[in-house]
């Protein structure tokens, strides 16, 4: 009897933490969205910039997490790099639509951000 306590209890904590990496992960895709509708309608170029931050922060603590889709997988098989790339190709357009908000460009900036759209979609599709 005590070891199925024991093995009950630690599936619930399993099971737990797996939820928290999602919830974490979750969080970190609605800062995305967030700082994204900021990015796309804002003319302050410092509310930009602080929205560029915090989806930057984000983006990184995304890296952490692996998508619903791909639990279970190696951290080395093709699919998490490929998910860790798709991460690392927003943050590089996250840094260049900052670098123009922090010149003051804001319309350039704004043009460069659809492209963190078309990131996200192209991600979307494969680990949603």
């Amino acid at each position: 009897m005590r070891k199925h306590v024991i093995a009950m209890l630690s599936l619930a904590l399993f099971a737990g933490s797996t939820a928290a990496y999602a919830a974490d992960l979750e969080k970190d895709m609605d800062t995305l969205k967030d700082g994204l509708s900021v990015v796309k309608k804002t003319s302050d170029a410092k509310e930009m910039q602080t929205a560029l931050g915090k989806m930057r922060a984000a983006a990184e603590d995304a890296k952490k997490s692996t998508p619903d889709k791909l639990e279970g997988q190696p951290a080395d098989s093709a699919q998490v790099k490929d998910y860790h790339a798709g991460l690392d190709s927003l943050i590089a357009q996250i840094d260049k639509v900052d670098q123009l908000a922090k010149a003051n460009k804001l319309d350039e900036a704004k043009t460069e951000a659809k492209k963190l759209e078309e990131i996200r979609n192209v991600n979307h599709k494969k680990f949603r």
